[in-house]
C-alpha cells in the first residue's frame, strides 16, 4: 500500500498539535520507591497507560498524550503518589489494586505512619493511645514515663505523619546534650561531632519511618533539623512540629526557654524520664518542675506512662520496676 509523505506528515502534524505535555511531581514520594526496583513500576504503568508517553527523570515524570489520557493518568499518579507517600511502599500489585479501584491496604485507621519496610506503626499501649490523642487535641504536650515505653518513637512518628500530612512545613527534634558519665570536652572530634552521639536515637526513629535518601534530603533542605537545645535559643520555631527528648536533663530555665520558641502553626512535644536525670547533683530538672507549674493550663496536655506501658525486651519492666522498690540514690 502507498502512503502519501505529504499526507502521512500532516498527519504527524496533526496528531502532534492535539498533544500535551504535563509535568508531575513527587513530592514528598520517594523516586525510587515509586518507580520500583529496576523500575518495575514505572514499566507497568507505561503498559497499563499505553496512550500516553511517561518520561521519569529524578523526582519528575513527563506524561506527553491527549488531555483526556493525561487527565486520566493524572488521577492514577495522585492515588499512587499517595499511597506512595502513607505507606512508604509501592509494587505492581498495589498499582494493579489502585487501577481497579481497590484498596490494597486496610489498617482500620490505627497506623500513625508505616515504616521504611511498609510496617505500620500503631501505639501499642494504652498510654501510647494517649499520647495520640493528646497530639491531636493540644498544642503542647509533655510525655513521662520510663524507658522503654516508646515515647519518642511515638512522638516522632506524629511529626512524620504531621509532616506527609502537609499539617507541617518541618520537623525539628532537640535534646539537651547532658553527660551521662562521659564528659563533651574529651570526646573526638568538632561540636557536631561531640553531640551526634546524644542525638542517635532521633536519627534511629527517623531512619526507620523514612526512606535513607529522602530523609538525606529533607535534612540537607532543612525540612528536618536535629540540634541540641543550646541551638533552640532566639529562634520562633513556626508551622513544625517540635520534639524536645530527654527533659529531664533541663534546667527550669532551659526548659522554659525552650517552650517560649513555640510559633504560629506549631505543636510541641515534649518527652522525659524523671528516674534517669544526669544533671549534676545541685542541678534540679525543669521537668519535675513543670507539672507544678503549667499543671493548670487547659491547653497543655500531660501524658503519665508506666511500666504497664514498656514495650522493649520483657526483662526491662522487670529491671525499672526493680530499681523503683530500692528508690533512687
Amino acid at each position: 500500500m502507498n502512503i502519501n509523505p505529504f499526507r502521512y506528515f500532516c498527519a504527524v502534524l496533526w496528531y502532534e498539535a492535539i498533544m500535551i505535555e504535563r509535568h508531575f511531581l513527587l513530592d514528598e514520594a520517594d523516586p525510587t520507591l515509586f518507580y520500583g526496583v529496576g523500575n518495575a513500576n514505572l514499566r507497568m504503568l507505561r503498559s497499563l497507560q499505553p496512550k500516553v508517553r511517561l518520561v521519569a527523570r529524578g523526582d519528575v515524570v513527563k506524561v506527553l498524550g491527549d488531555e483526556a489520557d493525561v487527565a486520566r493518568f493524572e488521577t492514577l499518579f495522585d492515588q499512587l503518589k499517595a499511597h506512595c507517600i502513607r505507606y512508604n511502599a509501592l509494587n505492581e500489585e498495589d498499582i494493579l489494586a489502585t487501577v481497579r479501584g481497590l484498596k490494597p491496604h486496610d489498617d482500620g485507621g490505627t497506623a500513625i505512619v508505616y515504616s521504611t519496610t511498609g510496617k505500620p506503626i500503631t501505639p501499642r499501649t494504652a498510654g501510647q493511645r494517649r499520647i495520640v490523642e493528646a497530639f491531636e487535641s493540644h498544642d503542647l504536650l509533655f510525655a513521662i514515663g520510663p524507658a522503654g515505653t516508646g515515647k519518642t518513637y511515638v512522638a516522632i512518628a506524629l511529626a512524620v505523619r504531621a509532616l506527609k500530612q502537609k499539617e507541617v512545613r518541618r520537623i525539628i527534634l532537640s535534646r539537651p546534650a547532658v553527660e551521662a558519665g562521659e564528659k563533651l570536652g574529651f570526646l573526638p572530634g568538632d561540636m557536631k561531632d561531640k553531640v551526634d552521639p546524644y542525638l542517635q536515637p532521633l536519627y534511629d526513629a527517623l531512619g526507620e519511618m523514612i526512606p535513607a535518601l529522602k530523609l538525606q534530603e529533607y535534612m540537607e533542605t532543612g525540612v528536618i533539623q536535629i540540634a541540641p537545645l543550646a541551638f533552640m535559643r532566639g529562634r520562633t520555631l513556626s508551622d513544625a512540629v517540635v520534639i524536645l527528648d530527654e527533659a529531664q536533663n533541663t534546667t527550669r530555665a532551659q526548659l522554659r526557654m525552650f517552650l517560649t520558641r513555640l510559633g504560629h502553626g506549631t505543636k510541641m512535644i515534649v518527652t522525659g524520664d524523671v528516674t534517669q536525670i544526669d544533671l549534676p547533683a545541685v542541678g534540679r530538672s525543669g521537668l519535675v518542675e513543670a507539672k507544678h507549674i503549667l499543671g493548670n493550663i487547659d491547653e497543655i496536655a500531660f501524658v503519665q506512662l508506666n511500666e504497664t506501658d514498656i514495650v522493649r525486651h520483657r526483662l526491662v519492666t522487670r529491671i525499672v520496676n526493680a530499681y523503683e522498690a530500692v528508690g533512687q540514690d
